[in-house]
């Protein structure tokens, strides 16, 4: 098959959770096309020239720049597809061109904008119901970040969940190093607890911090324990939430500092209100930290029984389940060795594969059986 790509996302500057996608399984799908008896001809369609190292190198692959600033996916992008058209398109984020020929399939990640429209500005909150309804009934084939988001499709676009595919996203090891030159970095004191995402409401964060202070407030006096707050100030952000000096936030972790500093947390702190896929959940497992997240969305996919799970809107619950887990140190054991095992089960060489089912299914190429070895 001749596949387009939009892979706009993978050249931004600051990353977050679907440019990381699109950019990583982007690249999982050439190593995985290139092992194939007949491979694709994939063509990758850019707004500005990406980095020549940014993706591995495929006499398979073909990159296309057509800058333009705004307006790309609908114009430039659209224009293209009709020069050249496809078997199939593939656009990694909610948003397919209004016009353009033949089969596609879009990834949608979740449908947040919808669920808590609160947490999103209003021009962004439209856009996403324009962009995401459209595409939703557009595409041939949809690829969801998992069952959570596919049911969400189904009850509020009235989506045939047999039009969705669960791609679970997948997520690399982190590596760590020394944990005291990460701390210095960040100025952060030896016992932490953790939260790491973009600081908004539907992070639950004001509960976060309330939770975190009922927990101290059963500590001894002396206690030097503080709360990080770790990512960038996202909308509806409130200053208020640093209250006092024990509640830190250190703005954007370097990619290379965030294994180290999940590893030397007490745990991760997760209790969102919603989520497509959370990538801190497994990022954190994978490095052995414990995990205090929401029994709701996605979440309980991730977690499996390797975290402990709470209702996000009760703060006592979520200061009780920190409790807990700081006095039973056997608990905190068997989370981080259950924590290791689950988060290996989120890997891009598996989303790719199943992103290539995917597509061959849209394209009606004859599609594929997968052998997984074991």
């Amino acid at each position: 098959m001749r596949v387009a790509i939009d892979a706009s996302r993978t050249t931004r500057a600051h990353m977050t959770g679907t440019e990381r996608y699109a950019l990583e399984l982007i690249r999982a799908l050439i190593r995985l096309n290139e092992t194939l008896d007949e491979p694709h001809h994939l063509f990758l369609y850019f707004n500005e020239p990406p980095a020549r190292t940014l993706f591995p190198k495929s006499r398979f692959v073909a990159k296309v720049v057509i800058p333009m600033s705004r307006l790309w996916t609908q114009v430039r992008f659209s224009a293209e597809l009709y020069k050249h058209p496809p078997d199939v398109t593939w656009v990694p984020a909610h948003g397919l061109p209004f016009l353009f020929p033949g089969r596609s399939v879009v990834t949608i990640h979740d449908l947040g904008y919808r669920l808590f429209p609160a947490a999103h500005p209003l021009r962004q909150r439209l856009a996403l119901e324009v962009y995401t309804g459209y595409s939703a009934n557009r595409a041939t084939v949809i690829m969801a970040d998992s069952k959570a988001t596919r049911d969400d499709l189904h009850r509020q676009y009235g989506i045939n969940p047999e039009k969705v595919r669960v791609v679970y996203p997948g997520v690399k090891p982190l590596y760590t190093h020394d944990i005291s030159v990460v701390r210095r970095k960040y100025h952060i004191p030896s016992r932490y607890w953790l939260y790491i995402g973009t600081l908004q409401p539907r992070k639950n964060i004001p509960r976060i911090v309330k939770a975190f202070h009922m927990w101290k407030a059963l500590q001894t006096e002396d206690d030097k324990t503080v709360l990080v707050l770790a990512g960038g100030k996202g909308w509806q952000f409130d200053e208020a939430w640093a209250q006092g000096d024990d509640v830190l936030m250190p703005g954007y972790i370097d990619e290379e500092d965030k294994g180290t500093l999940y590893s030397g947390a007490i745990a991760l702190l997760f209790p969102s209100l919603y989520e497509g896929f959370g990538f801190p959940v497994v990022e954190a497992m994978g490095v052995g930290t414990p995990v205090i997240c929401s029994d709701t969305s996605s979440l309980p996919e991730l977690g499996g029984q390797a975290v402990l799970y709470v209702q996000p809107e009760n703060t006592t619950k979520i200061a009780d389940q920190m409790t807990r887990l700081t006095s039973d140190p056997r608990l905190r054991a068997s989370l981080s060795r259950r924590g290791k095992v689950q988060a290996k089960k989120f890997t891009w060489e598996d989303a790719a594969w199943d992103a290539l089912l995917a597509l061959e299914n849209a394209g009606r190429h004859r599609s594929r059986q997968r052998v997984k070895e074991g």
